[in-house]
């Protein structure tokens, strides 16, 4: 057997097919420089097929030999270049499939990290127990919640009173204090000398005072009642 026909069938352990297997990250590499070295070997042909182009222009019918060689060598450019544009489409493809295969492997390798982890936290924790820390938790909550009820509640002082009776008690009071503006009100003095026999022509100073006092009077009342009114409300 052949060193190349050993080299395509494989031999060895299956440790040593391990060993040798390329990582996700070489292969991609390997991948990039292909690509880089066959994206360069493009632009190479199509200079040489526009050189090619040009020297057919060139020799036209002068030299229709040359010019058909120049034709002959820019078909042969073409395609390798379309070889090469297939190649890399297949080697991008391959790249990208790659690329996905190894963010999978990744993500279930992490995946798998954190369910490890998972486990291993609720390996201390027991249902039945946590069940009863949640009746506990909803329990003290409504406990909290009743408090805080009775808490912002207003006050029921003075409740037991009859708010009729204390309303007649007011107006009791008002009623007082009306009277008591009344007595306080000065009514006009009786003229200690006596009225003459007949009618007569009366000074002007009497009209004055009698109706100067009235006027008076009715001001102070009228402040009495703004003051009575004010301590009522």
């Amino acid at each position: 057997m052949s060193k190349i026909s050993k080299f395509f069938k494989g031999g060895g352990s299956a440790a040593s097919k391990s060993r040798g297997r390329p990582s996700p990250q070489a292969a991609l590499a390997r991948l990039r420089e292909t690509e880089e070295m066959l994206s360069k070997k493009q632009e190479y042909l199509e200079t040489r097929i526009e050189r090619e182009l040009a020297a057919a222009r060139q020799y036209g019918t002068k030299n229709k030999r040359a010019a058909l060689q120049a034709l002959k060598r820019k078909k042969r450019y073409e395609k390798q270049l379309s070889q090469i544009d297939g190649t890399l489409s297949t080697i991008e493809f391959q790249r990208e499939a790659l690329e996905n295969s190894h963010t999978n492997t990744e993500v279930l390798k992490n995946m798998g990290y954190a369910a490890k982890a998972m486990k291993k936290v609720h390996e201390n924790m027991d249902l039945n127990k946590i069940d009863d820390l949640m009746q506990d938790i909803t329990e003290q909550q409504d406990v909290a919640q009743e408090i805080s009820d009775a808490i912002s509640n207003r006050a029921a002082f003075g409740d037991e009173f009859d708010e009729d009776e204390l309303m007649a008690e007011l107006e009791e009071l008002e009623q007082e204090e009306l009277n008591k503006g009344m007595r306080d009100v000065r009514l006009p003095s009786v003229p200690s000398t006596s009225l003459p026999s007949r009618p007569g022509k009366l000074p002007a100073s009497h009209f004055t005072f009698v109706m100067i006092k009235p006027c008076l009077n009715r001001v102070e009342d009228e402040d009495e009642m703004k003051q009575l009114a004010s301590w009522a409300s």
